[in-house]
């Protein structure tokens, strides 16, 4: 059992925080029935995205046997066989569309539609997509979209363009920032992380992830300045927060291109200290702004 659980890589669940983005920007985040019917989503969407990394892992077992790191991943390693892996990916899927059924009726059907155009995508780049350099990238980030328009349909919260775009981007960077440790691995030691490799560098990754930061940031500072944020929230200083964000992205800067660290974007999230408090000083400065600041 233990084995089939790290198949299912529950740590990754952690990238679905992002179906509470919607809750959290609406100020309903402490409302019991939106928060009650956005848990089931996120416990869904997870099973669904565990059900991928079993395909994901049963189409690169021949590759992961020889890679020092993916060689000890269950399948690679022989500790789950083939016919388990397709029995654990077929159990998870019908598992999420099952948690989908708990749903109400009038959200139920387009939250199932998101999840499977997820799933759908998703099998196409594990079997292809992944393979086009750029397009893998762009997938990536169009998944996590998908994630906060899954919390806004079963929450019934219209969801912001910056909103969208600034996620967009955020996931884009973050991707990027992989790509760039796939690269130097691939400079050091001649070893292809990923097939596309070759169709990247340090100098376009630099690049590409200089202007895709600087996007991000002025989308969330403009987020922060629009005029419906401002009479949504009832604040006009949104904007100091800003300053966590900004934070929160150099330090990620520096992880990847001082440290060389940003190949698993979870690991950091969930390890680097600084970004905990880039994060806990966001949330508190907004909350704070929100509900205490005259």
């Amino acid at each position: 059992m233990k084995n089939i659980i790290s198949l299912a890589r529950p740590a990754q669940w952690v990238k679905n925080i992002f179906i509470f983005f919607p809750l959290f920007f609406d100020e309903k985040l402490f409302s019991a029935n939106e928060l009650l019917k956005t848990l089931c989503a996120f416990v869904a969407f997870s099973l669904a995205a565990s059900s991928i990394y079993c395909f994901n892992d049963i189409l690169d077992v021949k590759s992961d046997k020889l890679h020092p790191k993916k060689c000890k991943r269950p399948i690679a390693s022989g500790k789950v066989s083939l016919p388990q892996a397709y029995t654990t990916m077929f159990v998870l899927i019908a598992a999420a569309v099952a948690g989908l059924y708990l749903l109400p009726s009038t959200v139920r059907y387009n939250a199932i539609a998101a999840v499977m155009g997820y799933y759908i995508l998703n099998i196409l780049y594990c079997v292809k997509l992944k393979h086009i350099a750029i397009i893998d990238t762009f997938v990536i980030a169009t998944g996590f979209v998908i994630r906060v328009f899954v919390g806004g349909i079963v929450a019934g919260i219209w969801i912001s363009q910056w909103i969208i775009l600034m996620t967009f981007l955020l996931s884009l960077f973050l991707a990027f920032a992989k790509r760039r440790d796939d690269v130097i691995i691939f400079n050091k030691s001649g070893m292809k992380m990923r097939k596309n490799i070759g169709r990247y560098n340090i100098e376009f990754l630099n690049n590409s992830i200089s202007i895709i930061s600087a996007m991000t940031m002025i989308s969330y500072i403009m987020w922060t300045m629009s005029q419906d944020v401002i009479e949504r929230f009832g604040s006009e200083h949104l904007y100091i927060t800003a300053v966590f964000v900004l934070l929160g992205m150099l330090r990620y800067l520096q992880l990847a291109i001082v440290d060389t660290k940003s190949g698993s974007p979870t690991n950091i999230v969930l390890k680097d200290r600084v970004i905990h408090l880039c994060v806990l000083g966001w949330v508190i400065s907004f909350v704070f702004i929100i509900y205490l600041l005259p």
